[in-house]
């Protein structure tokens, strides 16, 4: 079973490196905002996984914090972009 979990972080983390590709090239605001919000739901997940593989109950309560965080940014992110327009 730690093959599957292990496989999984692994494609969560050539996901996570195509969003880092979008950010890099995204021709919009827009574009890159997204690819920051999925930086934080993989990042979520990745830690989610990773908790559960090496049996850490800190890694979840790190992807918790996480899960709540991510979206907060990605609003203010917004807002901040909505001000300066």
């Amino acid at each position: 079973m730690s093959d599957y979990l292990n496989l999984a972080v692994t494609v969560l983390t050539l996901t996570l490196l195509g969003g880092l590709w979008r950010l890099w090239l995204g021709p919009s605001k827009l574009n890159r905002i997204l690819s920051l919000q999925l930086f934080g739901t993989i990042g979520v997940a990745i830690l989610a996984l990773l908790a559960v593989v090496y049996q850490q109950s800190a890694l979840f309560n790190v992807a918790l914090v996480l899960a709540l965080l991510a979206p907060t940014a990605t609003v203010i992110l917004v807002k901040m972009g909505e001000t300066k327009s």
